[in-house]
Parts: structure tokens; C-alpha cells; sequence
């Protein structure tokens, strides 16, 4: 993700866009204390409004089977549909713009939207009606929660990967009953983007195997107040920036029905990446092989912190394919089996199984390198000493780092007991608390490094001066021990 706003124009020189700017700053200050005020009233209230008619709707319902067509329910949806639509009409959504036609969903179950950017993209949720794959935290939400439960959604636990298989379960479900249920529309990228590119797509909606029909979103304003990123403005600031523009732009493209070949259905992978496609083409935009899970490894910050991404996203999304299509009640050893043959590196077919729980454990919790380090040493220490051999701690950074080769600087090997090549978890904590401000660099060009490592020695005499001392009362504890 990027910045929220971003400017589309305004003049061709630097001059242009300094004086587009404070135009659109001075518009912006006079829409907050006229126009914001009385859309915010208007869209709350109309928000309110419709609550009852879907906590009405939504009474006396099952998880498992569809709603009765009657004709009470047919008119709650109808109402539902004006008000919403009147929200967004006083939000400056005026005009929204329609390309291609919405397929039933009796012939197409499933409705693939990209790109997702901001909570906006509930526009066309709301003028369909249609259900939605949402993360369980949304129920919670005041209000616009019952909005989301009356249009019957699929709710996902995100860090549960059984609930992310139950999830694949039900849209599989709702999407074989032969148009019973109402279509899903699905955001594949599971996240927001800037609309800079398409990331990769989730395999949930193509796991049926059924047809599916892309759908586009476009937002062609000249100032973007919609994007809703990771390290952009907040949801509160979208709504304020959005709400006081004159006119908000959103066009709505139905692309042809995409029938999956044998051989997509086969591989839901295949059929996602041909999808995602066929759908950047469309936005003439990049493909970016990067998903909502990578998130984390790439921003993970720190001393250990991840430094070349490459492989550990590789490795990761290999994770993500054999949870999501091991059986549920699959034997652990059937998986570990499969899992151990996918990521072998070694020529005669063999892996240390401890290569691969560091692995998993950092890109399950990149943010959390000192508990991955922690595992590590209690897999490889001796049970009498509590030491790692140097060759085994080197194994283990390079894992955790997503290098090739680490080299223990002087300033580890000072620590050690002297002549053992071996050190405790203890020492090594130290050590990283105090290389915590040191800039890790590589002998490749600039980046993320995919070469050796060697810690910048700015602070080599404190450093130095440290392990020293410690190397130093070490030694007087042995002794001590000795003499007793």
C-alpha cells in the first residue's frame, strides 16, 4: 500500500501542482465547516434507518439453509436497496457507473471483484444484495455489523487456519446448491491496495471449480481520498476527505463470464492467476506476486528482522497450499510427509525437520524473531550445558534471515567460552540487544541482501568493551565453581 491521496493532475510543471494543491486544500476547508457536516448527518441517519429493516430480516434465520423467498423479505431487500443507495448518493457517490451486465446466479455463483481498496468497495455489495467473504471481526461493528449479517455472509477467522479450510468448505457449498443462495461476491486479494497493481489472488473462490464472473472497480477522481492502505491515511480521515468532495467517481465493470478449463479446475492456482489476468488487463495495471500473508514478512522490523524475503515467501505460500488442500482429518505425518518433499533443498531427498519449524515459525510470526530464536536453541542445545554449536547458530540466522551464509562476526566469537565454538541462548539475547541499532549490511547491491552478513561496527568499542565483560564474568563463575 501506499498514500491514500495521490494527485492526478493539475498542471505540468511544479508551479501547476503547487497551485492545484492549495486549490484542492482551500475547496477541502471550505467543504468541512459547509457540506461535511450535513453528509455526515444525512448518511448516519440514513444508516440508521436501515438497521431495523435488516435486524428484521435477519430474525428467525439458520446458518445452514437459504432464506424463504416471501414476499415480506422481497420488500425488506427492496427498502434496503433505496436507503443504501441513498446513502451513497449523499456521500457524493452521485452517479454510479454500470459497464456489462450482472450474470444470474443460478449460471455464476461466484462474482471475483478487484481491485479492493477501501471500504467503499461495499457499493456494489450493497446494490446486489450479494453475500460477501468478511473476516469475523466485522459482526462486531455497530450497525454496519447487522447490515453485513442480513446479506448472509461467509465469515473467516483470518489467523485460524481451520477456519480458513471451513471457509474454502462453505463457499463450495453455497456455490454448488444451484443458485439457492445468493451469489458471492469476493475481493480474491484479501486485502487493500492502492489500485497500483493486482496482488495475488486468494484460491478460495476458484477451488469449486466453477464458473465465475471478474468484476472491476475503477475510481476516476482526480484526488484519491478512497484508498484505504496499510500506511496511509486512517478510515476516519477517508470518510472526512471523501465526504468533502463535490463528486465522488466509481465505475463498476462486469466482464464476460470466465469458463475454467479442465485443467483450471484441476488447479485452482492456475485458474486464480489466469483470472487475475485477465483482470489487470482490463485495469491496465502490473501483476505484483506479493498477497495479503507476505504482509508481514516484509515489514517485519528489528535486529533479526527478515532481510532477503525471497525465499521465506516461497516457503510460505507453499504452507498456505498444503493446509488448504491437506484433508481435514489428514494424519500429521501424511502432511509432514508432503510438506518435507516439497521444500527439500538437499540432492539425496532428506531435510532437517528443525530447518523447517524455524522456517514456519518465522513466517508465522516474523514480528517475534527473539521467540523463533528461543525455539530454536531448545531444539538444538545440549541438555547439559544449554549450548549451540556455531555451525548450528549459523544455520539458524540464516533461516530466520532468508540469507544464503551469515558470518559470525568477532564480536560473537568473543563471547564464547574460549576454544569451545559454542553458546548459549542467554549470550546470544545479549548480543542482539546490542547489535539492536546496528544497520545490517550485505557485500551484494543495496536492498533487501541476499549475500553474507556482517554486522557495521559504529559501535564496535562499546560492543567490544561488552562482550568483553561478559566473556570476563563468565570465566569468574566458572572458576568460582571450581573452587567450590
Amino acid at each position: 500500500g501506499g498514500p491514500a491521496t495521490s494527485e492526478a493532475g493539475g498542471g505540468t510543471g511544479p508551479s501547476g501542482t503547487d497551485a492545484w494543491r492549495e486549490k484542492e486544500q482551500n475547496l477541502i476547508g471550505l467543504m468541512s465547516v459547509t457540506v461535511f457536516p450535513v453528509r455526515l448527518l444525512l448518511v448516519s441517519f440514513l444508516m440508521l434507518l436501515a438497521w431495523p429493516f435488516a435486524f428484521t430480516a435477519s430474525l428467525g434465520r439458520s446458518e445452514l439453509v437459504p432464506d424463504p423467498q416471501s414476499w415480506w423479505r422481497r420488500l425488506i431487500d427492496l427498502c434496503l436497496r433505496v436507503i443504501m443507495r441513498a446513502m451513497w448518493f449523499c456521500g457524493g457517490f452521485h452517479w454510479i457507473k454500470v459497464k456489462g451486465e450482472r450474470a444470474q446466479p443460478s449460471e455464476v455463483p461466484i462474482l471475483t471483484v478487484a481491485p479492493h481498496s477501501s471500504y467503499f468497495d461495499a457499493i456494489p455489495v450493497t446494490m446486489t444484495m450479494c453475500s460477501i467473504v468478511t473476516k469475523l471481526e466485522s459482526r462486531s461493528i455497530p450497525i454496519w455489523g447487522t447490515l453485513i449479517s442480513y446479506i448472509r455472509p461467509v465469515f473467516v477467522f483470518r489467523s485460524d487456519q481451520h477456519s480458513r479450510r471451513k471457509t474454502v468448505e462453505e463457499i463450495k457449498r453455497r456455490a454448488q446448491s444451484g443458485g439457492s443462495w445468493p451469489q458471492i461476491m469476493i475481493f480474491p486479494e484479501g486485502t487493500c491496495t492502492n489500485r497500483s497493481g493486482l496482488i495475488l489472488f486468494k484460491a478460495g473462490a476458484f477451488i469449486p471449480g466453477l464458473p465465475v464472473q471478474p468484476v472491476v472497480l475503477r475510481y476516476p477522481n482526480k484526488l484519491d481520498t478512497v484508498s484505504w492502505t496499510w500506511h496511509g491515511p486512517g478510515a476516519l480521515k477517508i470518510l472526512w476527505l471523501t465526504l468533502c468532495q463535490p463528486h465522488n467517481a466509481v465505475e463498476i465493470e462486469y466482464l464476460p463470464i470466465y469458463y475454467p478449463s479442465m485443467k483450471e479446475r484441476d488447479d485452482p492456482a492456475l485458474f486464480a492467476s489466469n483470472v487475475r489476468t485477465l483482470m489487470a488487463k482490463a485495469l491496465e495495471v502490473p501483476l505484483t506476486d506479493l498477497s495479503f500473508d507476505d504482509r508481514d514478512i516484509i515489514l517485519s522490523r528489528g535486529p533479526l528482522r527478515i532481510h532477503d524475503c525471497r525465499s521465506l515467501l516461497h516457503f510460505n505460500r507453499l504452507v498456505e497450499w498444503l493446509e488448504l488442500f491437506s484433508e481435514p482429518d489428514a494424519g500429521l505425518d501424511k502432511i509432514g510427509v508432503c510438506k518435507l518433499c516439497l521444500l527439500c533443498q538437499a540432492g539425496d531427498g532428506k531435510m532437517d525437520v528443525r530447518h523447517y519449524v524455524i522456517a514456519l515459525s518465522t513466517v508465522q510470526g516474523p514480528h517475534k524473531p527473539m521467540d523463533t530464536l528461543k525455539l530454536a536453541f531448545k531444539m538444538y542445545e545440549e541438555e547439559d550445558s544449554g549450548e549451540v554449536a556455531e555451525d548450528d547458530l549459523a544455520s539458524i540466522l540464516e533461516i530466520m534471515l532468508g540469507v544464503k551464509e551469515v558470518e559470525l562476526s568477532p564480536l560473537l566469537l568473543e563471547l564464547q567460552a574460549a576454544g569451545s565454538g559454542k553458546i548459549t541462548y542467554g549470550e546470544t539475547l545479549f548480543f542482539c540487544i546490542m547489535l539492536f541499532g546496528v544497520v545490517w549490511k550485505s557485500q551484494a547491491h543495496g536492498g533487501r541482501c541476499s549475500g553474507q552478513l556482517r554486522p557495521t561496527l559504529n559501535i564496535f568499542a562499546l560492543s567490544f568493551a561488552f562482550l568483553k565483560v561478559m566473556s570476563d564474568f563468565r570465566q569468574s563463575i566458572t572458576k568460582s565453581q571450581l573452587r567450590h
